[in-house]
């Protein structure tokens, strides 16, 4: 492939299938979950901005890379693997902003509910049309979304198929600002510079936090949570060097 599915520069990532409306199929995923690593890993990115190349955000799952697949490799090459790249993006350590200049539908509207936040530009169109494919949402649009914006927005899109416009959007919750024409990422960079500038490791707490309340991988929030506060402490040294010494801890001295 001539050029990687997904640019990163940092803090974004911009989905780069234009003349398919950035519709995701598996390279694109797999790039997405390999731009996922390096963000996290990247202490100097407090703010991950989302973005599509071209007209759309994205348009959702290529049909032509899932519609000829088997039950099983439906199932579980595309669906799970799906499920867990967007679960991923969801539970980034960093704040993430999805930039909605183009509409974003399907999984695209999965894609961004994923993300922290969503700033849309006013022509942008979302919905979840997969029922009129003969599909259900597959990454996350009938329990993430649920969470996120309600059962019965989600009602609306799913079951009667409603595609609404973002100014629609913002009542209902699923956007969050509506930018002016063309001005969609200037207006996510200048929110990520708010968030930047706030305390990073409070930030991620915070982040975490609110996932532990949201229901959003609980288990991994619960236990980084408590194991940064343990690694803060003289329990980790003791610990660790008594068992390079092969000795028993003493932790009266913690």
């Amino acid at each position: 492939m001539s050029r990687s599915r997904v640019r990163v520069s940092w803090g974004g990532m911009t989905l780069r299938r234009p003349e398919k409306f950035n519709a995701l199929d598996i390279p694109m995923l797999r790039a997405l979950d390999e731009a996922l690593d390096r963000a996290e890993a990247n202490q100097d990115v407090r703010v991950v901005l989302v973005c599509g190349e071209g007209k759309g955000f994205c348009g959702g799952g290529d049909i032509d890379a899932w519609s000829s697949l088997d039950p099983l490799q439906f199932q579980f090459d595309w669906i799970r693997y799906g499920h867990r790249v967007f679960d991923r993006l969801a539970q980034l350590r960093q704040p993430t902003i999805a930039v909605l200049s183009g509409h974003a539908l399907g999984g695209g509207l999965e894609l961004a509910t994923a993300c922290d936040f969503r700033v849309a530009e006013p022509h942008v169109k979302l919905g979840f049309p997969e029922t009129s494919l003969g599909v259900v949402p597959g990454w996350s649009g009938t329990q993430r979304a649920v969470r996120r914006y309600g059962p019965q927005t989600v009602r609306r899109l799913a079951l009667g198929g409603e595609i609404i416009t973002a100014a629609e959007a913002l009542t209902l919750g699923i956007v969050d600002r509506v930018a002016e024409p063309g001005a969609a990422r200037a207006t996510a960079q200048e929110w990520a510079s708010q968030i930047a500038a706030r305390a990073p490791l409070a930030v991620e707490a915070t982040k975490m936090l609110i996932a532990l309340a949201e229901g959003e991988g609980g288990a991994a929030s619960a236990e980084a949570l408590a194991s940064g506060f343990v690694s803060m402490t003289q329990d980790v040294k003791i610990g660790a060097d008594a068992f390079r010494n092969r000795q028993k801890a003493n932790f009266a001295r913690s």
